[in-house]
């Protein structure tokens, strides 16, 4: 048993690295090259053969690249390289039918994918048109798997996105009837699994075509379909169903349907449809519990103190400026703004009903507002309360409600100055608006605004320049102020900068596409640059956007005049007639044109219509009787002097025309009126040697017309007329501006001729005198109004 035992030697003398370079002689490669037994086995399975010589089965080494029939001695190919190239792979037969089923197949996605992008584009034909090709192409499909392979495996998922993407196009393009007969399709398919729901959109579909009972029924199969787990899906289409019965008039079944969804999952909309529901039915208790309701919607969005940075962490601050307005960021804005904008519609419908005042019904909702999230609200709905007495023209609580603001803080503040600056300005009080104007400019500077009221104080003191620059620093602030890009305009058409204020309008025209005030800027500024067709381009832009603005016109009219063009001119003129008769110089031109075109007695009617408008002015009663004489009715003519001549015994050209016509047709009463003839020319004489030295002081005679007494009168009367008919120095007729007055002192020495005689001047038209700002309804500083 000892035999095994190996003692250690006892000698203190031992190497400690002896048999370091001992090796065994089997590892030494080196030496392989000449190993003859190594190189054999390398080449052969020699090295691997049992020593008894049996013969090895080669089947565990087919792996290694060696085959049963592998000769002896051949080289070491384990990958069998040596066997050349790979054979290529065997083309695809695209004649098969299995092929020609997956390629249409493919074309029926791209042509579904090409519909939606196109929806998405704005091109709903097109959508529609790709949507029809998917569902043709999709039918020519189903056909050849039936044919191929069993009706089972027929892909029901593309079917049922091609019938759906068709039934949207047609519904997109309101072809409702195909719309609805496509969801049938879908609906009425017992192998398309949850084609229930798509009961929602035939639903819409109905309501669209105000089909309001089936609209219900289509809704209500819907919400029977869907299970109680999908939770929003419900919520939706009940509240689908209450607006559904608001329209109907079916407040009752509304209000049930509202006051579910509010006890479930209350939303912002449902709240305020809510509120809708009893204001109609006049509930004033509901409608407060509902205004509650309403405030207490949870808003679901994140304090703005997220966004402001607690520390000067360079990491945390990009992160901040990262996020701060991001997509998120900006639809928890939009979600605050739509929540704000129905908390004050909402208020602003039940304030005046659910108290006995309107006053005390804001100050209830105030309360409300200011015990809830949105209590930067209450001042909004305190300046809407001064909005509500201005419309009740309780213009003193207005200015009182408003003042209030003065201690509160600046952007309040501001807001509520901006309104009394507005109120003074309205009122032509120039400086009170001036004082409030700078009241709000020192609590927000950059309030446009303020700003802009502000330079139309100092325009209406008559500064322009430094009107010019409120307006320019409130366009700094606010690039979208439209008042002020406006006032520019205005400005430097006051300082004769046209083509600053042509740039200024053109610029405002790109952004109000529409605006009836800026067009007939642009027009007026080339009509003073003298430039008449451009003028009548940009006012037929205007009468299209206004067609009956009867100043627009009869502007355009008077262009057309002073270019020459009357039958054109005629057309507007009589189009600014038909939509206001009432204006004079219409009138007057209309009147004139048919003389001018020897078309007396329809000139009759315009002149009747301006004696009604300026009944003291003896003008137009004169030219009716002159139509009437020109037209050959004398004994109309001569009543309607008679008339005049009772009206106004002292008018010279009345008793003319009398004696006149009382002489052709040879009456009695001549003598009578040439008496009253004589003494009124005797009467004028001696006022006129009174008044000769202030009349030669005055600068001139006012009121001269043109043309020679005998010109009409030739034709009516013979040679044996009286003299003094013809040799009389008559008071002219007064301006159209000014009274009638029979009394008056005042003394023209313009002799009287028959305005409507061959040599009749054309009467002045709008054409023919530079339209200065208080002539156009809209030409008006762009004031910024107070908030709806």
């Amino acid at each position: 048993m000892m035999e095994n035992v190996h003692l250690a030697p006892e000698t203190d003398e031992d190497d400690l690295y002896s048999g370091y370079n001992d090796y065994n002689p089997t590892y030494d490669t080196e030496e392989l090259e000449n190993d003859t037994a190594f190189q054999q086995a390398v080449k052969t399975s020699h090295g691997r053969r049992p020593p008894d010589g049996v013969t090895r089965p080669m089947t565990a080494v087919r792996a290694a690249g060696f085959t049963k029939a592998a000769l002896r001695g051949s080289a070491f190919d384990p990958l069998g390289q040596s066997r050349g190239p790979a054979p290529p792979l065997e083309a695809r037969n695209e004649d098969s039918p299995e092929e020609k089923i997956r390629q249409l197949e493919k074309k029926v996605n791209e042509l579904v994918e090409e519909s939606c992008i196109a929806n998405s584009c704005g091109d709903l034909k097109l959508a529609l048109e790709k949507a029809k090709d998917a569902g043709r192409k999709e039918r020519v499909l189903v056909r050849q798997r039936e044919q191929v392979t069993s009706p089972e495996n027929i892909n029901l998922d593309l079917t049922y996105s091609v019938l759906f993407n068709l039934a949207s196009q047609y519904s997109a393009n309101e072809m409702y009837p195909e719309a609805l007969n496509t969801y049938q399709v879908i609906v009425k398919n017992k192998m398309f699994s949850n084609a229930g729901r798509l009961k929602v959109n035939m639903g819409n579909i109905y309501l669209k075509q105000r089909n309001y009972s089936k609209a219900i029924k289509f809704y209500r199969m819907a919400l029977d379909q869907i299970p109680s787990v999908h939770k929003e899906m419900r919520i939706k289409i009940m509240q689908n169903i209450g607006v559904t019965f608001i329209k109907t008039g079916q407040y009752s079944d509304a209000i049930n349907s509202f006051e579910h969804i509010m006890s479930v999952a209350p939303n912002l909309k449902a709240g305020f449809n809510l509120i809708l529901s009893y204001f109609a039915v006049g509930d004033r208790e509901k409608m407060k519990k509902a205004f509650q309701k309403l405030i207490a919607v949870p808003l679901e969005t994140d304090e703005d103190g997220k966004y402001i940075s607690p520390n000067d962490d360079p990491h945390t601050n990009l992160v901040i400026e990262a996020i701060k307005n991001d997509h998120l960021r900006q639809m928890e804005r939009e979600r605050k703004a739509m929540a704000e904008k129905y908390i004050m519609t909402a208020a602003k419908l039940i304030a005046p009903v659910i108290e006995t005042s309107f006053a005390v019904g804001y100050d209830w909702c105030v309360e409300v507002v200011k015990a809830s999230q949105y209590v930067e609200l209450a001042n909004d709905l305190e300046i809407n309360k001064a909005i509500m007495y201005l419309r009740q023209k309780d213009f003193n609580q207005a200015v009182e409600t408003l003042k209030m603001f003065e201690k509160k803080d600046s952007s309040v503040k501001s807001a509520a100055a901006t309104n009394l600056s507005f109120l003074y300005y309205l009122e032509n009080e120039f400086s009170q608006a001036s004082s409030y104007a700078d009241l709000a400019v020192n609590s927000d500077r950059y309030n446009p605004s303020a700003l802009t009221n502000k330079g139309n104080t100092v325009f209406a003191n008559g500064d322009y320049e430094k009107a010019a620059e409120f307006y320019k620093e409130a366009l700094r602030n606010d690039s979208s102020c439209t008042e002020a890009l406006y006032n520019i305009g205005l400005t430097c058409k006051k300082l004769n900068r046209l083509d600053e204020a042509l740039d200024c309008f053109l610029k405002l025209h790109a952004i109000l596409r529409n605006s009836a005030q800026v067009l007939y800027q642009i027009a007026n500024i080339y009509e003073l640059m003298e430039d008449p067709n451009q003028a009548m381009e940009w006012l037929m832009q205007l009468i299209s956007v206004v067609p009956t603005d009867s100043r627009a016109l009869s502007k355009l009219g008077g262009l057309y005049d002073s270019e020459g063009d009357k039958s054109q001119a005629f057309q507007y003129y009589y189009e600014s007639y038909r939509y206001f008769p009432s204006n004079i110089e219409v009138i007057e031109w209309l009147g004139a044109y048919y003389i001018d075109t020897q078309f007396c007695e329809k000139a009759i009617q315009y002149f009747e219509r301006a004696s009604l408008i300026q009944p003291t002015q003896v003008k137009w009663q004169l030219m009716v009787a002159s139509c009437f004489r020109r037209s050959g009715n004398y004994q109309k003519a001569l009543d309607t002097y008679k008339d005049i001549h009772r009206k106004f015994p002292e008018n010279v050209e009345c008793l003319r025309f009398l004696v006149r016509l009382c002489t052709d047709i040879g009456l009695k009463e001549v003598q009578e009126y040439a008496t009253k003839l004589k003494r009124l020319e005797k009467m004028k004489e001696i006022r006129e040697q009174r008044t000769k030295s202030g009349r030669d002081g005055s600068g001139g005679p006012r009121g001269r017309r043109d043309g020679s007494a005998g010109s009409d009168g030739g034709q009516n009367c013979g040679a044996g007329s009286r003299g003094e008919r013809l040799s009389a120095q008559l008071r002219a007729l007064p301006r159209t501006e000014e009274p009638y007055d029979s009394s008056s002192n005042k003394e023209l020495d313009a002799s009287y001729v028959d305005p409507l005689g061959p040599q009749i001047e054309r009467p002045r038209t709008a054409a023919k005198k530079r339209v200065d700002e208080d002539d156009f309804a809209d030409e008006e500083l762009g004031d910024d109004l107070l908030p709806e």
